[in-house]
């Protein structure tokens, strides 16, 4: 097999809210390679088309909260990759019904928990810890850098140094004329 192919993903999930659980979206990063297919013409393609199989590392901060706390949490038990920046705030619950205030205004309570396969509470009040802590300094940020980010790219590029993605070489055709 040719190593040539070059392909990872920064997931930058920082200030993300939440809203809902985007487990579809971790399902996504960790689809494997299932076949090949040759085309008459053309370079080798392969099933699942849309997917990402190189390196992967994803950027979370003390900003990250519920949906936010859900996706690197859910990217770590999955073992897709590195988790890097901050720890996240540790909001994942789920509200339910909101009734409707008479100025039109909501109040918003906490009526879902979120607990582990393990069968242990979670997350809440606590965060999702990053793999590798990022400071998100002032000084940097202010003269055009992004540390979590350039921490990110380095780590990304590293794995894929040591973990090339495998592009595979066509077998010969198959004679039938036999």
């Amino acid at each position: 097999m040719r190593k040539t192919q070059k392909q990872g993903a920064i997931i930058d999930e920082r200030f993300n809210g939440g809203g809902q659980v985007a487990d579809y979206f971790v399902e996504v990063l960790g689809r494997h390679i299932e076949s090949y297919w040759s085309p008459r013409y053309g370079n080798i393609e392969h099933t699942p088309n849309a997917a990402i199989y190189g390196p992967k590392v994803m950027i979370a901060n003390e900003y990250s909260g519920s949906g936010g706390d859900a996706l690197p949490w859910l990217f770590k038990q999955a073992k897709l990759g590195t988790l890097v920046g901050k720890r996240t705030w540790g909001g994942l619950v789920g509200i339910g019904a909101i009734p409707v205030l008479m100025d039109g205004g909501h109040v918003t309570s906490p009526s879902v928990a979120f607990f582990s396969p393990k069968g242990e509470w979670d997350v809440e009040n606590h965060g999702v810890d990053p793999d590798v802590v990022v400071e998100q300094d002032p000084k940097a940020v202010s003269e055009g850098h992004d540390p979590q980010l350039e921490k990110a790219v380095s780590l990304a590029l590293e794995d894929l140094v040591q973990h090339p993605v495998p592009q595979p070489e066509r077998p010969a055709y198959p004679n039938y004329h036999r």
